[in-house]
């Protein structure tokens, strides 16, 4: 799928009276006055959630709005299987934003922020809603610009007691730790069902959530020799699993 992708609302035949879509606001802005799109071009239209259509645009009107033609069918991309969840401590800064992106243009399939103890960073009012509003963004628009038809969930931001939760509903539960005796890409991985993998903070996950996390049944494995920054560890850990799972094959 290369042609670009442009997110609406809903993506039912119901949606699609005559085979058009008028896409306006910011997606048509965007469509309109950014990508410049014209009439002939092909572009894809999905509600972010695994519906698409391909269409061709008909004709792109002022700024804002872009008349998209022939579209004949509703397509379904199924979840991936197994599902990939990350539990992604709060990095600093806007490091957190380019976690979501890069694990979103991997093909990871959730992303739980996690509030560890050893965060500098701590979502709480406002401010919390606020960048949670901006991981869910980003995970929007990265889930565009890689041609993804279905984006990540982001989740609230969750305690270690709902993490440990999490984990041990999994079918695959994993810490990114140093401390782990084998490397990730030696792990026996499920065939379906989840797949969850917790990247700690940049102080470290601390004993306390380790041995919380054991209890749940997550082992701790290691990537490699060299240790990632929290923000890159999930991205690397997902495109290793992806790779393993076959969903890259």
């Amino acid at each position: 799928m290369t042609a670009p992708v442009f997110v609406v609302g809903s993506l039912t035949p119901r949606d699609l009276p005559g085979g058009e879509y008028v896409v306006d606001g910011p997606e048509g802005r965007h469509a309109v006055s950014v990508k410049r799109l014209r009439a002939g071009e092909d572009v894809v239209l999905t509600d972010g959630r695994g519906h698409w259509a391909e269409g061709v645009v008909k004709a792109a009107e002022g700024k804002d709005r872009l008349v998209v033609a022939e579209l004949d069918q509703v397509h379904e991309e199924p979840p991936g299987q197994p599902r990939i969840t990350v539990v992604q401590a709060l990095p600093k800064g806007d490091r957190g934003e380019l976690a979501v992106e890069t694990m979103t243009e991997v093909g990871v399939d959730a992303i739980v922020p996690w509030a560890a103890s050893r965060c500098i960073t701590q979502w709480k009012g406002e401010r919390g809603l606020k960048a949670l509003g901006k991981w869910r963004a980003t995970a929007r628009e990265a889930g565009k610009q890689s041609r993804r038809v279905r984006f990540p969930d982001v989740a609230d931001a969750a305690t270690s007691k709902q993490v440990a939760s999490l984990l041990a509903d999994a079918d695959f539960a994993a810490v990114l730790h140093e401390s782990g005796d084998a490397p990730l890409s030696t792990a026996q991985l499920p065939a379906s069902g989840d797949i969850v993998l917790v990247v700690g903070p940049e102080g470290g996950v601390s004993p306390d959530e380790l041995a919380l996390f054991a209890e749940a049944g997550a082992r701790p494995y290691r990537l490699g020799r060299s240790v990632l920054r929290t923000s890159t560890a999930g991205t690397a850990a997902t495109a290793a699993l992806l790779t393993r799972t076959g969903r890259w094959s």
